[in-house]
Protein backbone atom coordinates (compact mmCIF):
# COMPACT_ATOMS: atom_id res chain seq x y z
CA UNK A 1 0.00 0.00 0.00
CA UNK A 2 1.04 3.31 -0.94
CA UNK A 3 0.00 6.95 0.62
CA UNK A 4 -0.65 9.07 -2.14
CA UNK A 5 -0.33 13.05 -0.12
CA UNK A 6 -2.47 15.09 -2.49
CA UNK A 7 -3.16 19.19 -2.90
CA UNK A 8 -4.97 21.07 -5.60
CA UNK A 9 -5.90 24.52 -6.50
CA UNK A 10 -8.92 25.46 -7.89
CA UNK A 11 -10.48 28.45 -9.45
CA UNK A 12 -13.91 30.20 -8.29
CA UNK A 13 -15.56 32.69 -10.31
CA UNK A 14 -15.96 36.46 -9.15
CA UNK A 15 -18.89 37.14 -7.49
CA UNK A 16 -21.38 38.93 -9.68
CA UNK A 17 -19.96 37.59 -12.27
CA UNK A 18 -21.77 35.56 -15.62
CA UNK A 19 -19.81 32.42 -14.07
CA UNK A 20 -21.12 32.74 -10.96
CA UNK A 21 -24.50 32.87 -11.61
CA UNK A 22 -24.15 29.47 -13.89
CA UNK A 23 -26.24 26.51 -12.79
CA UNK A 24 -24.54 23.53 -12.83
CA UNK A 25 -25.57 19.85 -12.92
CA UNK A 26 -23.78 19.81 -9.62
CA UNK A 27 -22.79 21.90 -7.12
CA UNK A 28 -19.75 23.02 -7.24
CA UNK A 29 -17.14 25.41 -4.30
CA UNK A 30 -14.54 25.35 -7.00
CA UNK A 31 -13.18 23.86 -10.49
CA UNK A 32 -9.90 22.21 -10.27
CA UNK A 33 -7.09 23.80 -12.03
CA UNK A 34 -4.00 21.95 -10.80
CA UNK A 35 -3.20 18.86 -9.27
CA UNK A 36 -0.11 17.90 -7.39
CA UNK A 37 0.56 14.45 -5.75
CA UNK A 38 3.30 12.74 -4.00
CA UNK A 39 3.31 9.30 -3.38
CA UNK A 40 4.88 8.09 0.37
CA UNK A 41 6.17 4.24 0.26
CA UNK A 42 4.81 1.66 2.26
CA UNK A 43 8.16 1.86 4.33
CA UNK A 44 7.54 5.82 4.61
CA UNK A 45 10.16 7.07 1.95
CA UNK A 46 9.09 10.37 -0.12
CA UNK A 47 9.05 8.93 -4.01
CA UNK A 48 8.24 9.84 -7.03
CA UNK A 49 5.67 12.92 -7.89
CA UNK A 50 2.57 13.71 -10.24
CA UNK A 51 1.59 17.23 -11.27
CA UNK A 52 -1.11 18.37 -14.18
CA UNK A 53 -2.87 21.36 -15.05
CA UNK A 54 -6.44 21.66 -16.08
CA UNK A 55 -8.18 23.62 -18.41
CA UNK A 56 -11.18 24.88 -16.91
CA UNK A 57 -14.40 24.55 -18.78
CA UNK A 58 -16.89 26.14 -16.41
CA UNK A 59 -15.22 28.58 -14.74
CA UNK A 60 -12.75 29.67 -17.88
CA UNK A 61 -11.55 33.51 -16.51
CA UNK A 62 -9.26 33.10 -13.75
CA UNK A 63 -10.52 34.52 -10.48
CA UNK A 64 -7.53 37.56 -10.17
CA UNK A 65 -7.05 36.33 -6.48
CA UNK A 66 -6.73 32.80 -7.30
CA UNK A 67 -4.04 33.62 -9.90
CA UNK A 68 -2.37 36.32 -7.15
CA UNK A 69 -2.15 33.87 -4.91
CA UNK A 70 -0.87 30.76 -6.86
CA UNK A 71 0.93 32.31 -9.62
CA UNK A 72 -1.32 30.88 -12.41
CA UNK A 73 -1.90 32.59 -15.42
CA UNK A 74 -4.74 32.03 -17.62
CA UNK A 75 -2.12 31.65 -20.97
CA UNK A 76 -0.34 28.63 -18.79
CA UNK A 77 -3.50 27.11 -18.37
CA UNK A 78 -4.34 27.58 -21.83
CA UNK A 79 -0.73 26.29 -23.06
CA UNK A 80 -0.56 23.34 -20.69
CA UNK A 81 -4.19 22.50 -19.43
CA UNK A 82 -5.66 19.57 -20.51
CA UNK A 83 -9.62 18.40 -19.94
CA UNK A 84 -10.62 17.12 -16.30
CA UNK A 85 -11.75 13.86 -17.38
CA UNK A 86 -8.20 12.96 -19.12
CA UNK A 87 -6.47 14.74 -16.29
CA UNK A 88 -8.41 12.05 -13.94
CA UNK A 89 -6.93 8.96 -16.05
CA UNK A 90 -3.66 9.95 -15.88
CA UNK A 91 -4.28 10.85 -11.93
CA UNK A 92 -5.72 7.64 -11.75
CA UNK A 93 -3.19 5.64 -14.01
CA UNK A 94 -0.24 7.18 -11.75
CA UNK A 95 -1.45 6.61 -8.30
CA UNK A 96 -2.32 2.84 -8.96
CA UNK A 97 -4.96 0.19 -6.86
CA UNK A 98 -4.14 0.07 -3.41
CA UNK A 99 -3.58 3.66 -2.17
CA UNK A 100 -4.89 5.46 0.79
CA UNK A 101 -5.04 9.72 0.33
CA UNK A 102 -3.37 12.28 2.71
CA UNK A 103 -4.50 15.70 2.26
CA UNK A 104 -3.34 18.77 4.66
CA UNK A 105 -6.84 19.92 5.33
CA UNK A 106 -10.53 18.64 4.87
CA UNK A 107 -11.20 20.70 1.59
CA UNK A 108 -9.03 18.96 -1.36
CA UNK A 109 -11.16 15.64 -1.22
CA UNK A 110 -14.45 17.48 -1.46
CA UNK A 111 -13.22 19.49 -3.81
CA UNK A 112 -12.09 16.97 -5.61
CA UNK A 113 -15.94 14.37 -5.61
CA UNK A 114 -17.36 17.48 -6.52
CA UNK A 115 -15.35 17.89 -9.64
CA UNK A 116 -15.34 14.23 -10.24
CA UNK A 117 -19.00 14.00 -10.41
CA UNK A 118 -19.86 17.31 -12.17
CA UNK A 119 -18.00 15.22 -15.31
CA UNK A 120 -19.77 11.95 -14.60
CA UNK A 121 -17.22 10.50 -12.81
CA UNK A 122 -16.84 7.74 -10.18
CA UNK A 123 -15.81 8.35 -7.11
CA UNK A 124 -15.50 5.35 -4.91
CA UNK A 125 -11.56 5.71 -5.93
CA UNK A 126 -11.17 8.36 -3.48
CA UNK A 127 -13.27 7.17 -0.40
CA UNK A 128 -10.64 6.14 1.79
CA UNK A 129 -8.62 9.16 2.77
CA UNK A 130 -7.43 10.91 5.81
CA UNK A 131 -6.49 14.66 6.96
CA UNK A 132 -2.93 14.75 7.65
CA UNK A 133 -3.13 17.91 10.12
CA UNK A 134 -4.93 15.82 12.36
CA UNK A 135 -2.23 12.99 12.44
CA UNK A 136 0.26 15.79 13.13
CA UNK A 137 -1.78 17.05 15.76
CA UNK A 138 -2.48 14.37 17.53
CA UNK A 139 1.31 12.76 17.65
CA UNK A 140 2.09 16.04 18.20
CA UNK A 141 1.60 18.88 21.22
CA UNK A 142 -2.32 17.22 21.17
CA UNK A 143 -3.97 20.58 20.18
CA UNK A 144 -7.33 21.01 18.18
CA UNK A 145 -6.58 23.73 15.82
CA UNK A 146 -5.87 23.50 12.56
CA UNK A 147 -2.32 24.38 11.71
CA UNK A 148 -0.97 25.90 8.73
CA UNK A 149 1.38 24.19 6.68
CA UNK A 150 4.20 26.25 7.06
CA UNK A 151 3.51 26.29 10.68
CA UNK A 152 3.76 22.25 10.63
CA UNK A 153 7.15 22.64 8.90
CA UNK A 154 8.47 24.99 11.22
CA UNK A 155 7.85 22.44 13.81
CA UNK A 156 9.39 19.81 12.58
CA UNK A 157 12.35 21.81 11.24
CA UNK A 158 11.69 21.10 7.73
CA UNK A 159 13.68 24.08 5.43
CA UNK A 160 11.13 24.79 2.43
CA UNK A 161 12.10 24.49 -1.26
CA UNK A 162 9.53 24.48 -3.13
CA UNK A 163 6.90 27.08 -3.64
CA UNK A 164 4.30 28.07 -1.76
CA UNK A 165 0.40 27.71 -2.83
CA UNK A 166 1.89 25.77 -6.05
CA UNK A 167 0.20 22.57 -5.48
CA UNK A 168 2.88 19.96 -6.42
CA UNK A 169 5.19 21.89 -3.66
CA UNK A 170 2.73 21.57 -1.38
CA UNK A 171 2.27 18.07 -1.86
CA UNK A 172 6.12 17.87 -1.63
CA UNK A 173 6.23 20.10 1.62
CA UNK A 174 3.17 17.76 3.19
CA UNK A 175 5.12 14.42 1.90
CA UNK A 176 8.21 15.52 4.02
CA UNK A 177 5.83 16.25 7.12
CA UNK A 178 4.26 12.37 6.52
CA UNK A 179 7.42 10.65 6.53
CA UNK A 180 8.11 11.47 9.57
CA UNK A 181 4.64 10.70 11.11
CA UNK A 182 3.46 7.04 11.90
CA UNK A 183 0.99 6.59 9.52
CA UNK A 184 -0.31 3.14 10.60
CA UNK A 185 -0.74 4.34 13.95
CA UNK A 186 -2.36 7.57 12.93
CA UNK A 187 -4.66 5.56 10.81
CA UNK A 188 -5.97 3.65 13.50
CA UNK A 189 -6.02 6.59 15.76
CA UNK A 190 -7.66 8.57 13.59
CA UNK A 191 -11.58 8.43 14.89
CA UNK A 192 -10.17 9.67 18.49
CA UNK A 193 -7.92 12.57 16.75
CA UNK A 194 -10.87 13.54 14.85
CA UNK A 195 -13.17 13.58 17.88
CA UNK A 196 -11.18 15.65 19.61
CA UNK A 197 -10.64 18.04 16.92
CA UNK A 198 -14.35 18.30 16.58
CA UNK A 199 -14.97 19.28 20.15
CA UNK A 200 -12.22 21.64 19.83
CA UNK A 201 -14.23 23.29 17.17
CA UNK A 202 -11.43 24.21 14.75
CA UNK A 203 -10.13 26.97 17.89
CA UNK A 204 -13.17 28.78 16.63
CA UNK A 205 -15.06 29.30 20.20
CA UNK A 206 -15.43 32.80 20.85
CA UNK A 207 -16.25 34.73 24.70
CA UNK A 208 -19.68 34.34 25.76
CA UNK A 209 -19.84 30.49 24.59
CA UNK A 210 -22.08 28.40 26.66
CA UNK A 211 -22.94 25.27 24.76
CA UNK A 212 -21.07 22.76 21.67
CA UNK A 213 -22.21 19.61 20.34
CA UNK A 214 -21.14 18.02 17.09
CA UNK A 215 -23.54 15.98 14.68
CA UNK A 216 -23.05 13.49 12.30
CA UNK A 217 -23.84 11.96 9.05
CA UNK A 218 -26.06 15.32 8.06
CA UNK A 219 -27.11 14.64 4.12
CA UNK A 220 -25.81 18.03 2.96
CA UNK A 221 -26.01 21.82 3.66
CA UNK A 222 -29.13 22.41 3.30
CA UNK A 223 -30.25 19.33 5.42
CA UNK A 224 -28.07 20.63 8.32
CA UNK A 225 -29.50 24.50 8.35
CA UNK A 226 -33.10 22.61 8.25
CA UNK A 227 -31.76 20.35 11.42
CA UNK A 228 -30.25 23.44 13.03
CA UNK A 229 -33.14 25.42 12.51
CA UNK A 230 -35.86 22.77 13.54
CA UNK A 231 -35.73 19.76 16.07
CA UNK A 232 -31.94 20.66 17.09
CA UNK A 233 -32.31 24.31 17.70
CA UNK A 234 -33.34 23.95 20.95
CA UNK A 235 -32.92 26.39 24.07
CA UNK A 236 -30.09 25.45 26.23
CA UNK A 237 -31.83 26.46 29.38
CA UNK A 238 -35.03 24.58 29.60
CA UNK A 239 -34.73 22.73 26.04
CA UNK A 240 -37.76 23.71 24.47
CA UNK A 241 -37.21 24.63 20.40
CA UNK A 242 -36.48 28.14 19.53
CA UNK A 243 -37.33 30.25 16.58
CA UNK A 244 -34.69 30.70 13.77
CA UNK A 245 -34.30 34.15 12.27
CA UNK A 246 -32.06 34.56 9.23
CA UNK A 247 -29.04 32.60 8.33
CA UNK A 248 -25.88 34.22 7.50
CA UNK A 249 -22.62 32.73 5.90
CA UNK A 250 -19.71 32.94 6.80
CA UNK A 251 -15.78 32.54 5.69
CA UNK A 252 -15.15 28.95 6.46
CA UNK A 253 -17.94 26.97 5.42
CA UNK A 254 -19.52 28.72 8.54
CA UNK A 255 -22.74 30.17 9.52
CA UNK A 256 -24.90 32.02 12.23
CA UNK A 257 -27.87 32.62 12.88
CA UNK A 258 -29.89 34.50 16.19
CA UNK A 259 -32.63 32.05 17.34
CA UNK A 260 -35.61 32.67 20.28
CA UNK A 261 -36.74 31.22 23.21
CA UNK A 262 -40.46 32.12 24.14
CA UNK A 263 -39.50 31.74 27.91
CA UNK A 264 -35.53 32.46 28.05
CA UNK A 265 -34.92 34.77 25.19
CA UNK A 266 -32.46 35.27 22.29
CA UNK A 267 -28.96 33.15 22.00
CA UNK A 268 -26.43 33.07 18.94
CA UNK A 269 -26.28 29.95 17.19
CA UNK A 270 -22.77 29.36 15.04
CA UNK A 271 -22.22 26.36 12.93
CA UNK A 272 -19.41 25.00 10.71
CA UNK A 273 -20.08 22.49 8.12
CA UNK A 274 -16.53 19.96 7.42
CA UNK A 275 -17.17 16.99 5.02
CA UNK A 276 -16.69 13.80 6.50
CA UNK A 277 -14.77 10.67 4.50
CA UNK A 278 -17.61 9.29 3.13
CA UNK A 279 -19.07 12.45 1.68
CA UNK A 280 -21.72 13.02 4.29
CA UNK A 281 -21.50 16.14 6.63
CA UNK A 282 -20.57 16.95 9.54
CA UNK A 283 -22.02 19.84 12.07
CA UNK A 284 -20.07 21.56 14.69
CA UNK A 285 -22.72 23.99 16.91
CA UNK A 286 -21.66 26.19 19.34
CA UNK A 287 -24.53 28.40 21.18
CA UNK A 288 -23.59 31.77 22.67
CA UNK A 289 -25.66 34.03 24.86
CA UNK A 290 -27.21 37.12 22.95
CA UNK A 291 -25.10 39.62 24.69
CA UNK A 292 -21.87 37.78 23.74
CA UNK A 293 -19.49 39.01 21.04
CA UNK A 294 -20.40 36.69 18.83
CA UNK A 295 -24.26 38.21 19.13
CA UNK A 296 -22.46 41.38 18.51
CA UNK A 297 -21.17 40.40 15.05
CA UNK A 298 -24.65 38.85 14.18
CA UNK A 299 -26.27 42.08 14.94
CA UNK A 300 -23.81 44.33 13.12
CA UNK A 301 -24.22 41.56 10.16
CA UNK A 302 -27.68 42.69 9.91
CA UNK A 303 -27.64 46.07 9.87
CA UNK A 304 -25.04 45.32 6.98
CA UNK A 305 -27.71 43.48 5.31
CA UNK A 306 -30.98 45.75 5.51
CA UNK A 307 -29.86 48.20 2.82
CA UNK A 308 -28.70 45.81 1.00
CA UNK A 309 -32.43 43.49 1.00
CA UNK A 310 -33.69 47.73 0.46
CA UNK A 311 -31.48 48.20 -2.63
CA UNK A 312 -32.66 44.43 -4.06
CA UNK A 313 -35.87 45.64 -3.68
CA UNK A 314 -36.08 49.16 -5.51
CA UNK A 315 -33.82 47.03 -8.05
CA UNK A 316 -37.07 44.54 -8.56
CA UNK A 317 -39.52 47.75 -8.71
CA UNK A 318 -37.81 49.24 -11.21
CA UNK A 319 -37.48 46.61 -13.18
CA UNK A 320 -41.21 45.56 -12.55
CA UNK A 321 -42.41 49.33 -13.51
CA UNK A 322 -40.35 49.17 -16.45
CA UNK A 323 -41.59 46.31 -18.07
CA UNK A 324 -45.81 47.72 -17.27
CA UNK A 325 -44.90 50.77 -18.90
CA UNK A 326 -43.75 48.80 -22.24
CA UNK A 327 -46.89 50.00 -24.33
CA UNK A 328 -48.02 46.85 -26.38
CA UNK A 329 -48.04 46.13 -29.91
Amino acid sequence: MDYIVLDMEWNQPWPGSPSARKVLPVQIRGEIIQIGAVRVTQDQQVADEFQVMIRPKYYRTLNRRVSKLTGIKESRLKAEGISFPEAMDRFRQWCGDDVVFLTWGFDDIGILRENLQLFGLPTDWINIWFNAQMMFNAQTDGSTAQKALKTAMEIFGIEATRPAHDALGDAYHTALICARLDLRRGMEEYAQALRSHDNGFHGAELPGCIGRKVFYDVADKHAALALMSGPENLCPTCGRQMLSSRWFAQAGHRYMDLATCPEHGKFLIRIRLSEQPDGLVRVSRLTYEATSEAADAYRTRVEKAEPERRSTRRRRRRRRTSVESVPEE
